[in-house]
């Protein structure tokens, strides 16, 4: 896996903990941190989104995520 998509991995990672944390806790934790639709909060959603997109459009059914070279079903 290379480097732009494992920084797209984690940052997708940490957008759905975020939104988990608003659907159970009801805490916005970007708000909370950057402000309530400050440029900053707008640009780590929008860093989010891309991130998924990145990782959708260079998805591949066959890799291994482990990287151990075995075919992964």
């Amino acid at each position: 896996m290379n480097i732009l998509r494992r920084i797209a991995f984690v940052l997708v990672m940490v957008g759905a903990i975020v939104w988990g944390i608003l659907g159970i806790f009801n805490i916005n934790l970007v708000a909370a941190l950057f402000g309530d639709a400050t440029i900053l909060s707008r640009i780590v959603y929008a860093l989010v989104g891309i991130s998924a997109i990145v990782l959708m459009a260079t998805y591949n059914h066959d890799e291994c995520l482990c990287e151990c070279n075995e075919k992964c079903y």
